[in-house]
Formats: C-alpha cells, sequence, structure tokens
C-alpha cells in the first residue's frame, strides 16, 4: 500500500479574489510524482464544472458592433468586460442577472441583480462608464458547463436578435504549475519524489475542493478497470474430440442400418451423438435390432448414447 502524506504549505487570497494553493505531496516512487502531476493537472484545467456569463442583452441594442449613448465603452467592450467576470452558480438551470444604473456612474459587476444562486465573485470588475443625464440596462444569463464553449453562430436563437452570445469560460482553474523534486532515499536505496502543485482558481472554488474534484474524476476514471474482468470470446464453440469426427462408413455398420442412417442426414459420429436410444427407434424403417447395432458400434470406441431424451 502506497502512503504519502499531503501538506499545503500556502494559500492565497488576491484582491480580484482569485486564489492560489501550494501543495506538497510525497514521498512518492521514482516516476510517480510525474503521473500524478500531469493527470491532476489535466483535469484541474479542462474537467472541472463552472459557471460563467453566457449571453448579455443590452436595452437599444440588437448586434455587438453598435454603440451606447451615454456609456464610454462600445458593446464589444461591454461583453468582453461581462466575459471576464468571475460567477459561481449553484442551480443546474439558467439563471438570468439584471441591472439599471443612471450616470453619472461607474457600473460594476456588484450592480448586477441575482437570485440567491448565483454569487459574483469580483464584485469591483468594472463593466461600464455612463455619463451624465443617460442610463444603462442589462440582462446577463449565467449556466454551468465544462471548459470552453465558443458561440455557435449557425445556432444562435434568431427570434432573439438583441440577445448578443459570448464564449463561455466554465473553467474554475486558472492556472497549475507542477514541479518534481528528489527528496530522502527510500528502503534499498531506492529515490524518492515529491510533488510540488500551484492550483490558482478563479475564487469560485478553493484550491482545496479543485483538487479534492479532481482527484474524484480519476478515481471514477480508472475505478472499472479495478473490477476488470475477462471473459471468453462469445461463439467460440470447443473442438469436436477425434472419436466424433470418425465418418459413418468406419463403424462398419449393416446395410440396413447404414442407409436409414444415411437417409437421417447421420454422416458422422459426430451426428450420432445429438440422439438417444428412443430417437434412433424414430428413424424411418430403423428397428431395435439396428438400434442395438449402433449402440454397440458406438461403445466399441468409448462412446454412449442416453437410454431416452429425459436423460440426455
Amino acid at each position: 500500500m502506497l502512503h504519502y502524506q499531503i501538506d499545503r504549505v500556502e494559500h492565497q487570497v488576491s484582491d480580484d479574489r482569485s486564489q492560489t494553493g501550494v501543495f506538497v505531496i510525497g514521498p512518492l516512487e521514482r516516476g510517480q510524482a510525474t503521473t500524478l502531476g500531469n493527470a491532476l493537472r489535466r483535469v484541474l484545467i479542462g474537467g472541472l464544472e463552472g459557471s460563467a456569463i453566457t449571453a448579455v442583452r443590452l436595452s437599444g441594442v440588437n448586434h455587438e458592433y453598435a454603440t451606447i449613448p451615454g456609456v464610454r465603452e462600445d458593446v464589444l467592450d461591454i461583453l468582453l468586460n461581462c466575459k471576464s467576470i468571475p460567477v459561481n452558480s449553484r442551480s443546474r438551470d439558467l439563471e438570468i442577472g439584471r441591472l439599471v444604473v443612471n450616470g453619472p456612474a461607474t457600473v460594476k459587476a456588484s450592480d448586477l441583480q441575482f437570485s440567491s444562486q448565483v454569487q459574483v465573485i469580483d464584485g469591483e470588475r468594472q463593466i461600464a462608464t455612463v455619463a451624465a443625464g443617460h442610463n444603462l440596462e442589462m440582462e446577463v444569463h449565467v449556466e454551468r458547463g465544462v471548459g470552453y464553449r465558443p458561440v455557435d453562430r449557425h445556432q444562435e436563437d434568431t427570434s432573439a436578435i438583441d440577445l448578443l452570445q459570448i464564449d463561455a469560460v466554465f473553467m474554475p482553474v486558472k492556472r497549475v504549475n507542477y514541479s518534481v523534486d528528489e527528496t530522502a532515499v527510500g528502503e534499498g536505496g531506492s529515490a524518492r519524489e515529491r510533488l510540488r502543485l500551484e492550483i490558482e482558481t478563479n475564487g469560485s472554488m478553493t484550491p482545496d475542493d479543485a483538487m479534492a474534484q479532481a482527484a474524484n474524476q480519476l478515481i471514477a476514471l480508472f475505478q472499472p478497470l479495478a473490477t476488470l474482468t475477462v471473459s471468453d470470446e462469445p461463439g467460440l464453440d470447443p473442438e469436436p474430440s477425434a472419436e466424433a469426427q470418425i465418418p459413418l462408413e468406419e463403424l462398419n455398420l449393416s446395410v440396413r442400418a447404414y442407409n436409414c442412417l444415411k437417409r437421417a442426414q447421420v454422416n458422422s459420429v459426430s451426428d450420432l451423438m445429438g440422439f438417444s436410444y428412443e430417437d434412433l427407434l424414430e428413424i424411418k424403417n430403423f428397428g431395435s435390432k439396428s438400434a442395438d447395432e449402433v449402440i454397440e458400434a458406438l461403445e466399441r470406441i468409448g462412446i454412449s448414447l442416453p437410454q431416452s431424451r429425459t436423460t440426455a
């Protein structure tokens, strides 16, 4: 059984609410640190579920190349600002946030009003700047997903031309780095390794939770291999014995018995092995004397037939 220790040696929370955690895992056998670090990194970067703003509706705007009177940023800048807002939705359904701001004002992410299911991680993230005498009214859509989802222009909802889709970045982990250091020599003189893993999240989950979720995904991936059972290939019949391959002619039966069996499509000993004594008696013009003759011939080569179908 492999035993190693996991220590969190550093944890930081930045001004933008992103979190960084550094973990040291070891001691590990040679090669295991790289295997563990690479597997965790791949799942952490692209396999964890997160939340993101996926669409924006701006009052009076129906395409992303427009400008809004009294707003310093154009629509493309507003969309990019919304795309960078880290959010955490606990709902599997689409969540909608809204804001209405009268100028002069600097519109921030904290101005978005969501249900209790959605948390805005960095409320200081700026969205737009509104001049005096003007206002900004907008609606944002938040969804859960995995990885990166680009906008599919061919499948956009044409019935809502004012709903501007955004390339969604659902990944809660922003960066993962790992390094491998050699540690003290183990039993038998073998060198040991230590994995140093640095995880940075956008603040929607802690580095501890991110690593735990990644590890559970890897466990679920490998678990079926631990219970793998190998079964025989289907459809392969066992090869018949040498006795079963003997042709009917070599049994030296009487002409009457031989002809009756041939008419019944019996051509070898293997064909006879599907018969019982009662089955032989039912062959046309095949009496008990011929049946006894067949039984004796088969017994000479070490094969016996059952008396009836019930014992077959």
